[in-house]
């Protein structure tokens, strides 16, 4: 990785290259990659810590190979929920109650395991807010990365050289100013940087509301047989609300828990209070001798709106700045983390004089489409619920509701099964939706195209994984074995802040057209060498590419540029074709001195 900070003469009129204004995901994981970058980065947060609430919790296969590069993976995985105990999302009358469902969640199902395992070299993770943002927070701080906490944005103007950014010590009432070459705006869903910077927001905005209640009180009896970290209630306390259902969400198993319901945003203000909240706890558990702790009661809001530009001049927004959504498929600060880490070497290059800042114009390009993509689908999968009330209400006014017909021996009890069973199967795509997590595609400026043809989807490309070296894909995942004989993955080639360009034994050309470009940022790895061998042939049959063929690969893991074959093509012209390869990604000419 890249750890060179910007001399103090380069920076005498700038208190830092970039200032992120914002602590969660978004802001945090910019700062560790800038940090990580060698780039000088002031954050700011208006808290005097971190999150204080679980919120976010899910993540995925893409944002924990996010943290391998970023090497967090492991202290990521020594605190989260690991993956096998995220289990099923189960449904039932209460948890003392009978169940009437269960989804096999998270790719945990024996028919999909096997898809989410070979999509990547990480397991999936349960790790709410308040444990996520100190790691990325304290790594980002020891490699180089300033924060300082208690500190409203109050306003930025900007110049042809920079940003002046207004801030204020809430604690004394002073305000100050603090000069940067960018401005990265991570202030969540009411975001001042954004406003100031005239990025507008489409869609709808608190269309729905849920009350959370956070408790602590151990419930492990109930789960000993039935892992899940989300247990729908299906009884007449949570039929209220776009959701209908009632939920409980294991933040720590089994004793740390959020309650959740619906209320209707028309009727007013929700009861938020402990003692309405506690009679609803003991409705969902189903105990009434139960004595939860409860230690917060807070409504939130359902949004279904995105940016359609993320920055303006040499302002950048990010996570929920730009894209607002509910919680579904779990895919909030996964798109965040992944927002900062597209961001993030793009800055990271034109601060270093290797990129033109035309480079970050693709950053919208490439992250808007995402996050509409997200809100839509999270939206959606919260509607399909909806299907699951009808399947489960009562058949007829002041009748017995449909779950308690599931075990009849009736002909009425075989159809509200046959109808939920129905009604299941399109949920689980909200729970076991890899393709919307691995599938993005970036189209825009950084991504050179060639005359690939357009890409034919063998399935839902939002359920299920498509792998491709394709230009504007993230690499494939493929094991390989190292020199000591330990697997490693193709994953595990890439990243440090650099391009890098993979070929195979026979492509030993490539490497020398490297070699003679000598600059610091690209690299050459030869899959097939004793450090990358490919045993498994797994490479082989994933490529996509001849074995002397090149796939050049940027420093946030997506494919860059492809060549199928160096196949009697010179040295001189295989240097010349990368050369306008790399000048065109990067809007610029190639240095000649090797810097």
């Amino acid at each position: 990785m890249l750890h060179n900070p910007r001399s103090e003469a380069e920076l005498r009129e700038f208190d830092a290259d970039v200032i992120v204004v914002g602590t969660g995901p978004m802001g945090a994981t910019t700062a560790l990659a800038l940090a990580t970058y060698g780039i000088t980065v002031l954050a700011v947060g208006r808290a005097n810590w971190l999150a204080d609430s679980p919120r976010a919790h899910v993540t995925n296969l893409r944002t924990m190979e996010v943290l391998r590069s970023l090497g967090l993976e492991h202290e990521v995985l020594r605190q989260a929920t690991p993956w096998e105990l995220m289990g099923d999302t189960t449904f039932t009358t209460s948890l003392e109650g009978p169940e009437i469902a269960r989804i096999s969640s998270y790719g945990l199902g024996d028919d999909r395991f096997g898809e989410f395992r070979a999509a990547s070299p990480c397991q999936m993770a349960d790790l709410p807010q308040p444990l996520l943002e100190p790691i990325l927070v304290n790594a980002a701080a020891r490699r180089g990365a300033v924060f300082t906490f208690n500190t409203l944005y109050h306003s930025s103007v900007q110049d042809d050289e920079g940003v002046t950014v207004v801030l204020e010590n809430r604690l004394t009432g002073q305000r100050y100013e603090r000069r940067a070459r960018y401005l990265v705006g991570a202030d969540g869903a009411r975001s001042q940087v954004a406003e100031d910077a005239g990025i507008p927001l489409e869609g709808v905005l608190r269309r729905a509301g849920t009350v959370y209640a956070q408790f602590s009180g151990d419930l492990s009896r109930y789960m000993t047989y039935r892992h899940s970290v989300l247990t729908w209630i299906v009884n007449e306390a949570a039929a209220v609300g776009e959701i209908g259902l009632g939920l409980l969400r294991a933040i720590r198993p089994w004793d740390r828990w959020i309650a959740g319901w619906g209320f209707d945003i028309d009727a007013g203000e929700p009861d938020l209070s402990v003692q309405a909240a506690t009679a609803r706890i003991k409705a969902y558990v189903g105990d009434p001798d139960f004595e939860p702790e409860v230690t917060a009661v807070n409504p939130w809001y359902v949004n279904e709106a995105w940016a359609s530009s993320y920055s303006n001049g040499r302002i950048f927004c990010g996570g929920d700045a730009v894209h607002r959504h509910p919680p579904s498929n779990g895919l909030g600060s996964n798109t965040c983390v992944q927002d900062a880490f597209n961001l993030a070497w793009k800055l990271a290059y034109v601060l270093r004089g290797w990129a033109d800042a035309r480079l970050l114009s693709s950053y919208s390009e490439e992250r808007v489409p995402v996050g509409k993509h997200v809100v839509t689908r999270a939206n959606q999968s919260r509607r399909e619920y909806a299907p699951l009330q009808a399947a489960l209400a009562a058949t007829a006014p002041g009748g017995p509701a449909r779950y308690q017909k599931l075990s009849a021996p009736t002909d009425e009890g075989v159809r509200a099964r046959a109808d939920l069973s129905a009604v299941l199967q399109l949920k689980e795509n909200e729970y076991n939706a890899l393709g919307i997590e691995v599938n993005q595609r970036y189209r825009s400026s950084a991504i050179i195209l060639g005359d690939e043809p357009a890409e034919v989807w063998a399935r839902d490309p939002e359920i299920y994984a498509q792998h491709t070296t394709r230009p504007g894909a993230k690499l494939p995942h493929a094991w390989l074995v190292d020199a000591s004989g330990r697997r490693i993955s193709t994953l595990d080639l890439i990243g440090d802040g650099v391009f890098t360009l993979l070929t195979g034994l026979s492509g030993a050309v490539w490497t020398e057209a490297v070699e003679a470009l000598n600059i610091p940022y690209l690299r050459a790895v030869v899959v097939g060498a004793p450090a990358a061998q490919d045993l498994y042939f797994s490479w082989m049959r994933m490529r996509e590419v001849e074995e002397d063929g090149a796939v050049l690969v940027r420093p946030d893991g997506y494919v860059a540029w492809r060549s199928a074959s160096a196949r009697g093509i010179p040295l001189a012209e295989l240097t010349s074709q990368l050369t306008a390869v790399l000048s065109t990604l990067l809007e610029r000419p190639l240095p000649t001195d090797g810097r």
